[in-house]
């Protein structure tokens, strides 16, 4: 009798209860008209252009070249009503699922786009997102990425690997095709300086290869520089002396290969020298942090608190450091490290894996610290047939709006911020913080 009473009481509340919860998930309406129409900045994103079925620039590291790749998409990239959302947005194509027919009709109404449009074709997706500057992550840059709307972002981790790294590569299978692409990039670094080898020393390999790299990246237009450098060791960059990283570099330059306790003390070395470099140049460092692809790769090493000793480097304090992803799942720790001055934290791929109430609980704590440090970003790339940036970058832009929204919305409704408040700190999400942060015009 007594549980059946408490069963009946437990259906009451909830059935009480729940309107009021569900309430509780909608973001304010003028809240969200006011984020709706801001032209945001991307702060990350891997655009694939011009050559849409063979162009592999779109990152350093992909994750679609390693060898054992699981072969679950990403939860939100499957078939649903985001993707579905997208192609109707982008393309006037309603479907209700991948079936041969609809990829066919999808195929057919983006190719139509590309024709119509030619040239214009990015910066009208990048339009019908939202969006006024994507920040592209590509190897080079494609001369159709115009600077109205693109802004460059180079990878640098080839920089830190520069001996032999067969201990690396026999660790697991990703490790083994990620250095090998790694050599690849290192050795086009070299050609580019008029290298055929590594010069003899530390300090000229400093003077001729790291340096003219990072200058005639920022020559080119990159306004900041991208390590993907978690799928490949550690983050805990430990500080290191000139003459012991410059003692291995000697030792092993001739093409032996380094024990890994050496070869990370030259690498922990290189890491903050590049990134003092890029703080001289005016390049901020953009640095993947949280889980990622591929069957191996070393989550617990992705912890963005790794970074501390490196962030609290009163050497490093004029360089700007970006951690990408919001270091999922270890986002808490973000609450603490953007409060740095020089430390900023931004939402790229949650918007593509998770559902924007849960994007919504990862960055409140963020913006309950400072959200001054917080950036807007898409991680856009191609998941697939069906499911490239294009679409990435719709969904993203949308979803997370709405996770904005909701956090913001809650912290209204919470009393710790006012409604104007909540605007002010959605535009800076979205589009004055990167504004600031990267000197745009």
């Amino acid at each position: 009798m007594m549980r059946g009473a408490i069963a009946a009481v437990r259906a009451f509340l909830a059935v009480l209860l729940f309107p009021a919860l569900s309430l509780a998930q909608e973001p304010d309406s003028q809240l969200m008209a006011a984020i709706n129409a801001v032209q945001a900045v991307d702060n990350h994103a891997h655009v694939v252009a011009p050559d849409f079925e063979h162009d592999t620039d779109f990152d350093a590291l992909r994750c679609d070249a390693l060898p054992a790749t699981a072969t679950w998409p990403l939860a939100n990239t499957r078939f649903g009503p985001d993707l579905q959302a997208a192609w109707k947005a982008l393309y006037g194509l309603t479907a209700d699922s991948t079936s041969a027919e609809n990829l066919a009709r999808w195929q057919a109404a983006q190719e139509a786009a590309r024709s119509r449009l030619g040239a214009g074709y990015f910066d009208w997706v990048a339009q019908q997102a939202g969006i006024d500057v994507i920040f592209a992550n590509r190897v080079t840059m494609a001369r159709e990425l115009g600077p109205k709307h693109f802004r460059w972002v180079p990878y640098d981790d080839a920089l830190l690997f520069p001996l032999n790294n067969a201990t690396q590569k026999a660790e697991n299978p990703d490790r083994k095709g990620l250095f090998e692409a790694e050599e690849h990039h290192l050795a086009n670094y070299l050609t580019a300086r008029g290298l055929r080898t590594l010069p003899g020393t530390l300090d000229d390999y400093m003077h001729f290869v790291v340096t003219p790299t990072l200058e005639a990246q920022r020559q080119a237009g990159a306004v900041a520089i991208k390590f993907e450098v978690a799928y490949l060791r550690s983050l805990d960059f430990e500080p290191a002396s000139h003459d012991a990283a410059a003692a291995v570099y000697a030792k092993h330059v001739a093409g032996t290969a380094p024990e890994p306790h050496d070869y990370a003390t030259l690498q922990d070395y290189l890491f903050r020298a590049v990134a003092a470099e890029a703080g001289r140049l005016g390049l901020v460092v953009h640095i993947h942090t949280g889980s990622g692809c591929g069957e191996f790769f070393d989550d617990r090493g992705a912890d963005p608190m790794l970074l501390d000793s490196v962030l609290n480097d009163p050497a490093l304090r004029k360089t700007e450091f970006v951690l990408l992803h919001g270091g999922v799942p270890f986002d808490r720790h973000n609450t603490t490290l953007i409060v740095k001055p020089n430390v900023w934290v931004d939402m790229s791929v949650l918007g593509l894996i998770y559902s924007a109430d849960e994007v919504a609980r990862i960055i409140r704590p963020w913006l309950d610290a400072l959200p001054e440090h917080v950036l807007f970003g898409s991680d856009a790339g191609p998941f697939g047939v069906g499911m490239g940036w294009e679409e990435s970058t719709w969904i993203a832009s949308r979803k997370s709006r709405r996770a904005l929204g909701i956090a913001l919305s809650q912290l209204v409704r919470d009393g710790a911020i006012t409604l104007d408040r909540a605007k002010v700190i959605a535009s800076g999400v979205l589009r004055d913080n990167a504004v600031a942060l990267y000197q745009l015009k």
